[in-house]
Order: C-alpha cells, then structure tokens, then sequence
C-alpha cells in the first residue's frame, strides 16, 4: 500500500487536502521502552515489521533505538516493505538539570537513526516524540496531575530551559521534534500540558488515550491546541478499567498490565469526533496508532496482531 493509497479521499471538506497517514507502533504488540531488552517475551522487531505491513500501515514507529533495526538495515527493512518512519519516543529529565547530559546522548542515538532512514522511505519525516520522565511519586499514583501541582515557579524553569535545549539540539539535526504528554509524568493533565505550551514553542503530540485518563477531551483539546498539534497517537481507553487501577491504588504500569487501551472504538474515544475535528483545523502528518500492551505469550502477540488489523480496519472505514 502506497502513501497515496492511504490518503486519497481524507479531506477537510473544502478546497484544500488534508493529508493525514496512517502508521503503527511496536508498543501495540508490547515492545516498547519498559519491555525491549528486559522482558524475554518481547517479539522479534522483524515480526512486528512484517505484521504492521501486513495490516496496510502506511508507516511505523520506531520504538527503543535498535529494536526494528540498525542503520542501513533499518532502512532497507522499511523499504521492503513500504513502510515510513513516523518517529522516536523518548523521555528526559526535565526538572533535574544534572541529568541532562546523559539523556541528550540518547537523543543524538535517535536523531542519527532518523538520518540513516529519513527521506529514504515514504511518508512525512519522523517526529523526536519528546517526553518528560516524571518521578516516582507520578509514577506510583497515574493521573494525578489532574489533582495536584507538583511544580513550583523555579521547577517550571528548570524544566523550560531543559526542554530548550532538547528542541534546539532537535532542530539543529533538522527535525521538528513533539512533545507528547505522558501517564505519570510530570505534563500529563490538560493544564499542565498547557503550561508546557506557554513556555515553549515545541509542537505537541496528541495522545488521545493518555488524555483520557488525564480527564481532558481529545475532540475538545484537538480544536483549543490545533495550532500547535504536529503529530497524534490515537488510542481508546477503557475507563473503567483506569478506575479499577485507581481503586487499588496500583501504579503507572498496571495501564498497561491491566490492557487499559482497547481497540478503536471500544473505549471512550469519541474517534470520529476526533478524526472530523483534525480534518477540519487541517492537520497533516502521521496518524499513529498505538494499543499499549505487555508481552506475555505466542498467543497475546498473535491477538495484539489481530488487533492491529481491525484498528486498521476501523479507520479505513472512516476514510483514512
């Protein structure tokens, strides 16, 4: 499936395209930062190249540097199957400027990945996915930045100036990074991703499933910050399966043991909302979808795989 074959027919109505596609990520069959070379169940990176074609994804997301590939051979891998690279997630410590240093050499890792692959594979260039690390009292209590401040004036500095130099660094290697907002970190809830918005001019990566529980409304806030959106990962989330979390007081991790994100259209998404509200501001770029899971056997991979497939299905019904 070509990039053409992904976009035709996705506009906004008016006169102009909109053009919006579709990409995957290795996290929706569980490998990702907290399972790749810790978790001996994770699948093997060519399975889940294989798969994601396979399914009719225009693109991929890179997941931990070096999991689909290295260097050449990622993009020879990519290519062989039409896939684009969407982007790279990664987390730093934003409040803690010793720690800096190491995290921005994780960085140089990912940015040097996009050069051996960008404007070699289809689609649009892949985005830095930018987030904070948060701590440990974030992690141990998901969503609760909805509740509480944890940052003070001077942490909101240090945490500005930090993320300034992430954004010069990306810019510098030519790549316009996004900030994408995260489960128990420290920019997770609706008002402090826009604190994050007033101190920099980072574009954001609109995660709807991570908004959810953060108790925003992705079709609301897609319309506030469309000027500001330059990439989305889409996924549902199972709410009531969040509120089981809370209710035992259980962390960050148990989003993704407990299977919180579902497939599209069995959550509280309201995804055609959100897909009429992006065509609409003119969005353009990478679509990625994400259904955050764990490992756990043969069998959860060949269901994640399924999954993936109707994920697929759901929004080429929708035009996309």
């Amino acid at each position: 499936m070509t990039i053409d074959d992904v976009t035709d027919g996705v506009t906004d109505g008016g006169t102009d395209d909109v053009t919006i596609v579709v990409a995957n990520a290795p996290v929706s069959y569980g490998a990702f930062e907290l399972t790749v070379g810790i978790d001996p169940r994770v699948p093997d990176g060519v399975a889940v190249l294989d798969e994601v074609a396979a399914a009719g994804y225009a693109g991929i997301d890179l997941g931990p540097v070096g999991f689909l590939g290295e260097g050449p051979e990622l993009g020879r891998r990519l290519r062989a199957r039409g896939l684009g690279l969407a982007g790279g997630y990664l987390e730093f410590p934003f409040a803690d400027p010793d720690a800096m240093p190491a995290a921005l050499a994780g960085l140089d890792a990912l940015l040097e990945t996009f050069d051996q692959v960008a404007g070699h594979v289809p689609g649009p260039p892949p985005r830095p996915t930018i987030a904070d690390g948060g701590g440990p009292e974030r992690r141990a209590r998901p969503g609760s930045g909805a509740r509480e401040h944890a940052h003070d004036d001077a942490a909101w500095e240090r945490f500005a100036e930090s993320l300034g130099a992430v954004v010069a660094r990306c810019r510098e290697g030519g790549y316009e990074p996004a900030f994408h907002h995260e489960t128990g970190s420290y920019v997770e809830a609706p008002w402090e991703i826009e604190k994050l918005l007033s101190l920099s001019d980072v574009g954001l990566c609109l995660d709807t499933g991570h908004l959810l529980i953060a108790a925003g409304d992705p079709v609301a806030f897609a319309t506030k910050w469309a000027g500001r959106i330059n990439q989305v990962h889409i996924k549902d989330t199972d709410l009531a399966a969040f509120e089981r979390v809370l209710r035992a007081g259980e962390p960050t991790s148990a989003i993704w043991s407990r299977e919180v994100f579902p497939r599209l259209g069995e959550g509280a998404l309201d995804a055609d909302g959100l897909l009429r509200t992006l065509k609409g501001t003119g969005y353009s770029g990478w679509l990625v979808v994400e259904q955050d899971i764990f490992p756990r056997s043969a069998d959860r991979f060949a269901h994640a795989a399924s999954d993936q497939r109707a994920n697929r299905a759901f929004l080429t019904a929708r035009g996309l």
